[in-house]
């Protein structure tokens, strides 16, 4: 294993933050996997969940076994991760500017695509491995003007040619679930069998920019621009590792033991992986996702759990106003599974309390939540 530290930009002089990289395997392997998890500062499932793929894969590297460069950064943001306020984690949004750490990362599409547009064969295993370079050349050439512009750019560069990237999140109250481009659902069924995902969300484009896309889109973009010259790039799934509250050993090993049964199917692992289970649920569209909107504020008493499949029109929660007595039910306005809903318990007028996964797509536009 390997250990590589990234120097994030200072913000004010006599402070110094890193990002720290576990690289295991031969590093001048035909394929590469990436792997970050808590990006969104507060959300630590996936911190412990690579803190035993550490132990495991550094096993399994002493074994021999490793085929693939595995790249490992179980704390993606140590800036917001630093960002407590009166004893509340502050993991999501940068305090300073505002902005959704996961959400602006660079599209340079343009700037490779001109780089390479004359340097192409007719080789498309040449001309992926070109592009790679190219794309990587073209991050590390770029000057971050913010700390928060750093830490993005350090790891959007650590993943930029990688064949697998997995962007490990969780949610409120959740059940396990999945954010995925439609056209590589054949590669990524297999995880979400291993992971026993309840929810696979797809779209070509959702919105702001996240790091997941920011690959998606990429090459996406170099597919179009040139057509059947490309052999097929990587892809990038987003984790969404159940709730915020889901930190035990039990739930981490099992999803660790759930990844490195997928890196073995893939061939990452030497060996011979298990048959995956059963698909729990079909993808659906992320276009399909009703977010459950309460009209007034008041104490939220929920009366389904997530997970819970609901009929059109069937009460979420119950919105109890405990001056007025006003007790208001909201209701999804479409069938679907309830896959998150709120941890907190009183609601403020026109807060989105919970979302419901619908089979079919009616939204459009922006996707993701704020």
């Amino acid at each position: 294993m390997l250990i590589k530290r990234h120097e994030l930009l200072a913000a004010v002089p006599g402070t110094a933050r890193q990002v720290h990289s576990f690289h295991y395997g031969p590093s001048s392997a035909s394929g590469k996997i990436y792997i970050q998890s808590s990006l969104h500062a507060d959300e630590l499932p996936g911190m412990l969940v690579l803190w035993h793929l550490k132990q495991r894969l550094a096993a399994l590297e002493a074994a021999g076994l490793l085929r693939w460069h595995i790249v490992l950064v179980p704390v993606a943001n140590p800036l917001g991760l630093e960002q407590v306020l009166m004893d509340v984690p502050q993991g999501r949004f940068d305090n300073d500017s505002r902005e959704n750490f996961n959400r602006f990362f660079l599209d340079v599409s343009q700037q490779v695509g001109d780089h390479v547009a004359r340097l192409l064969t007719d080789d498309p295993d040449d001309n992926l491995h070109l592009i790679r370079s190219m794309l990587l050349e073209v991050l590390t050439r770029q000057a971050p003007a913010t700390q928060l512009q750093s830490l993005r750019l350090i790891l959007q560069t650590l993943a930029c040619d990688a064949d697998i990237v997995l962007d490990m999140h969780c949610d409120f109250e959740a059940v396990q679930h999945l954010y995925l481009s439609p056209e590589f659902w054949p590669q990524i069924e297999p995880l979400a069998r291993y992971l026993g995902a309840r929810a696979c969300f797809m779209a070509k484009e959702s919105g702001g920019q996240s790091f997941d896309e920011c690959f998606t889109l990429f090459w996406a973009q170099m597919q179009a621009r040139f057509t059947g010259r490309i052999s097929v790039p990587g892809f990038a799934v987003t984790l969404e590792l159940r709730g915020v509250a889901d930190v035990g050993h039990g739930l981490a090993r099992q999803d660790s033991q759930a990844l490195l049964d997928y890196l073995t199917h893939v061939g990452a692992i030497d060996g011979l992986a298990p048959e995956p289970p059963g698909l729990l649920s079909p993808p659906t569209p992320l276009a399909g996702v009703e977010p459950v909107v309460s009209p007034y504020g008041g104490l939220i008493v929920f009366c389904a759990q997530v997970g819970d499949y609901l009929e059109e029109g069937q009460v979420v929660a119950e919105i109890i106003d405990p001056i007025t007595d006003r007790v208001t039910p909201v209701a999804c306005a479409r069938e679907g599974m309830l896959y998150v809903r709120s941890l907190r318990r009183m609601a403020t007028a026109g807060m989105t309390i919970a979302h419901v996964a619908g089979p079919r797509a009616y939204r459009q536009g922006y996707l993701l939540s704020p």
